[in-house]
């Protein structure tokens, strides 16, 4: 029976043929992701080493997407001043930066936004959709995600922040 389970993986492993992302786990080093802002600037994490932030992948025709970010925006005001920043990385497809500085704009968003059309991120960071969130410490680990909407009020989103700040 061991036999047969081994050849059983040996198959699949084969099968394969491109490696799967490993997925980012809470307590390690986040992934490297570098990205564009809308300016067409270049920009990473890694620039980021020494703030605490939170990384939220959104698409203007999310819904939740649209619903989370006046708490992102809230929460990115009131954490600003401890070295917190919020970066939300935009999915939407190439050709779309008109469509994403418009949903920017109408939503009075203050925080980074980084551009990532061929969704770099999804893959790097192993996501399942939109929203997604991840808050990373000060030294780059990972402390923490999230699928689905962000709330400023979350207990734990709170408790974690404060520990980091």
């Amino acid at each position: 029976m061991r036999g047969l389970a081994a050849a059983a993986l040996l198959v699949l492993a084969a099968c394969g043929g491109e490696q799967r992302p490993r997925v980012p786990t809470v307590g390690e080093a986040a992934p490297a992701y570098a990205a564009t802002t809308l300016d067409g600037d270049s920009v990473s994490l890694q620039g980021l080493r020494g703030r605490v932030v939170l990384l939220n992948v959104w698409a203007t025709w999310c819904k939740p997407c649209r619903e989370e970010i006046p708490d992102l925006q809230r929460l990115y005001l009131a954490n600003r001043p401890r070295g917190f920043e919020v970066v939300g990385v935009s999915v939407d497809a190439a050709g779309q930066e008109q469509a994403v500085r418009e949903f920017v704009q109408e939503l009075g968003v203050t925080y980074p936004v980084w551009l990532d059309p061929d969704e770099r991120v999804s893959s790097t960071f192993a996501t399942l959709g939109v929203p997604s969130t991840f808050l990373v410490g000060r030294d780059g680990t990972l402390l923490w995600k999230k699928l689905g909407p962000v709330r400023a009020d979350d207990p734990e989103l709170r408790t974690l922040l404060a520990g980091a700040l």
